[in-house]
């Protein structure tokens, strides 16, 4: 059963919305798909739509996962703005507290005391990802864990890197969480506050997103909607707690489409955009690259049969999804709420942005 459709009042936008409606009811009949958030929201905010379908409500607080490294990134050039870190500051002074030794070791070659503050930023560290393997697969499994900064270092550590920092002239990138628990320490160590306390001051605050919290709820904060491993609920609130500035930030369509144009439009830090994404790496595959806590997703016409438009922002391994996509002037964001398929967004955006590009059609 859906959930009600949240809309302006202009018969143009009331077009849109029911044609995006179809879009999201087709989206939640695949396997697997319980629910979806959808917002949707013009550059001159002249079209605003909030849809959802399934389990979902459309303004239901959810946990948007990697979303959260544009939060940090927005932190971390606020603190350079304010002359409190550099680009170019070696990353261990930074945290003496935590035993970094050996974290990047690259075929007998210790690198650690190298890595610099732009290296975590850019995902050009080489510095393995703690996610993938064995805990990722025991969050699959429902076994909640708790994990501290200096357990992601360990485990990077026993991995290995994979590359040494700023490897071809810092034009490799490898998608690491690890470099995020490493700048949510940065960030805790610079302001001497806990993370989602600096988050509330700097960004929650300034933008008055008054339904988006780091994980835990505190007060009477609502919870975020269950998050779902294929068809069964997953609890895993130790795990989400532990990933802070990598990934544990909960919010609503609404807060999420009104940050993503404070990010892009730099009224959160000096240059927006343009200051976030120096340059593009290829990083996960060839149609995304990644800036300082954004990524690029431009997908080629042999993959898709046709032109899809460059979308600017992130994605979660909750299938969260949020991007800008200048070419039409619109801001997305959304949800599929699923653990198990953190890919399915990009096989749902080229058909939005369809919709979008042709004004009604699904």
């Amino acid at each position: 059963m859906s959930s009600p459709t949240t809309t302006t009042s202009t018969t143009a936008t009331d077009g849109l919305a029911a044609a995006l409606q179809q879009l999201a009811e087709r989206a939640v009949r695949a396997r697997g798909v319980h629910g979806l958030l959808l917002g949707v929201e013009s550059d001159d905010r002249s079209t605003s739509v909030r849809i959802a379908a399934g389990d979902a409500r459309h303004d239901a607080p959810y946990l948007i996962a990697s979303i959260t490294k544009m939060f940090t990134a927005a932190v971390i050039l606020q603190l350079i703005d304010e002359g409190r870190l550099r680009l170019d500051d070696r990353v261990v002074p930074l945290l003496p507290d935590l035993d970094l030794s050996g974290l990047q070791v690259h075929r007998g070659i210790d690198s650690t005391d190298r890595v610099e503050l732009h290296h975590l930023l850019h995902q050009t560290s080489g510095i393995a990802g703690y996610w993938f393997g064995d805990i990722e697969d025991q969050l699959a499994r429902g076994e909640d864990v708790a994990y501290s900064v200096q357990d992601t270092v360990d485990r990077a550590r026993d991995i290995g890197a994979e590359f040494p920092p700023g490897d071809r002239h810092g034009r490799r990138s490898s998608y690491s969480d690890t470099n995020w628990q490493l700048l949510t320490g940065v960030i805790e160590a610079v302001t001497a506050q806990p993370y989602a306390g600096v988050v509330a001051e700097r960004i929650l605050g300034p933008l008055d997103l008054a339904d988006t919290y780091v994980f835990p709820a505190d007060g009477d904060r609502p919870q975020p909607l269950v998050l779902r491993h294929r068809d069964e609920p997953l609890s895993i609130p130790q795990a989400l707690a532990s990933e802070r500035g990598a990934g544990g930030i909960v919010s609503t369509l609404d807060d999420q489409l009104r940050f993503s144009r404070a990010f892009h439009d730099g009224e959160l830090f000096a240059g927006g955009l343009e200051r976030a994404a120096p340059n593009w790496n290829r990083v996960l595959n060839l149609a995304i690259g990644y800036g300082h806590g954004v990524r690029r997703s431009r997908l080629p016409r042999w993959m898709t049969g046709r032109r899809i438009p460059e979308m600017v922002g992130h994605s979660g391994s909750t299938a969260s999804f949020l991007f800008h996509i200048p070419d039409l002037g619109y801001h997305v964001a959304g949800s599929f709420n699923q653990h198990a398929d953190p890919a399915r967004p990009f096989r749902f955006l080229p058909r939005l942005a369809t919709s979008l590009g042709s004004g009604l059609q699904v």
